[in-house]
């Protein structure tokens, strides 16, 4: 007869060993740490592939159209990734609830914001060269970590500001030579930097306070998006160039389109994942150094041209990420030593 001092071997998986509290949040922090790395390499994997894949089908087709589709090409890639995650929806692989006009208007202003930060950002295009775009891009840095810091309480490392203060310097001495700068310029820009702003906090409020699964957010986020933009499409020309250009209405055209919206549908989750796993600074710093990507496989994949200016400011990026990489791993671990004493 065995004692309650001996091993009962089928208890054996059923009894927990007690973990100490410092060890729990070791166990903790690291799982955290590897969750906001893990989002943050599937976001920047999946925005790369979704500026390639956009810009394969820009290079194949811009050529037979007199103007651009840059809206319908959103519209189309929303609609693919609404079928997307409906479909996974009815094979049971994911679950959310059935449309909500309530729930459309919680997460109505995420898309609001994203629909200005497209607008302004052609607009400042026309109106500015692209070293001057890359500026305030990292401009828009600041005033989201301003905003984290504000809104969410967010602190920022003193490594941060100086991470931050090389990128904005290496973009500033890329664009020295560039003294084409008018009042339009700014003001779109600046419209720029204020809606691409307002657009990540705002989507990290909603991915904290909109009772919704991933999934289900990527859905309001492609229904709303194709419900603002299709309207968009139809008054500035874009649906009807695409109608009456019969050239591209080709099974190859509408494949890449298909595709770029199965692309489309995981950047979605890949973005809201990375919002809520890391936060709005960090999500801003990652878009801005994918940028570091896209040029070099542009420069082997399209034959894009790569200027002295944008090697230097591809290598001030990548220091600036590293420092930011550095700033962040350094509070993480502080953080953890806190909670371990």
């Amino acid at each position: 007869m065995s004692t309650m001092k001996e091993k009962d071997p089928e208890m054996g998986s059923l009894i927990k060993p007690e973990v100490s509290k410092p060890a729990a949040e070791k166990m903790k922090t690291g799982n955290n740490a590897g969750k906001a790395l893990s989002s943050c390499v599937l976001y920047s994997f999946c925005s790369v592939s979704m500026v390639l894949v956009n810009k394969s089908l820009a290079s194949s087709y811009n050529k037979f159209i007199d103007g651009d589709l840059n809206i319908l090409l959103v519209v189309f890639q929303a609609i693919i990734a609404v079928i997307a995650v409906e479909f996974s929806k009815m094979m049971k692989w994911v679950e959310y609830p059935s449309f909500s006009m309530a729930t459309a208007k919680q997460w109505a202003p995420v898309n609001i914001f994203f629909c200005a930060m497209l607008f302004t950002g052609m607009a400042s295009l026309q109106h500015n060269s692209v070293p001057m775009v890359t500026v305030f891009k990292n401009i828009t840095n600041i005033v989201v970590s301003l905003g984290d810091y504000y809104f969410f309480g967010t602190t920022v490392e003193g490594l941060v500001v100086l991470a931050f203060a090389t990128m904005l310097g290496g973009a500033l001495l890329a664009a020295r030579n560039d003294v084409a700068i008018t009042a339009a310029g700014v003001f779109w820009m600046a419209a720029n930097c204020v809606s691409t702003a307002g657009y990540i906090l705002y989507m990290k409020f909603a991915t904290k306070n909109v009772k919704l699964s991933k999934f289900g957010m990527v859905f309001y986020n492609n229904v709303l998006c194709t419900v603002f933009l299709l309207p968009v499409t139809l008054f500035n020309g874009e649906m009807n160039l695409f109608l009456n250009t019969e050239v591209i209405h080709t099974f190859d055209y509408a494949w890449k389109n298909a595709f770029a919206g199965f692309v489309g549908f995981f950047l979605n989750f890949a973005s809201l994942n990375c919002v809520s796993n890391t936060g709005p600074t960090t999500y801003a710093i990652v878009g801005s150094l994918n940028k570091v990507p896209i040029a070099i496989l542009g420069f082997y994949l399209f034959s894009s041209v790569i200027t002295p200016q944008t090697w230097f400011f591809i290598a001030v990026s990548m220091c600036g990420g590293f420092l930011y990489s550095y700033a962040k791993i350094s509070a993480g671990r502080k953080k953890s030593k806190k909670t371990t004493h």
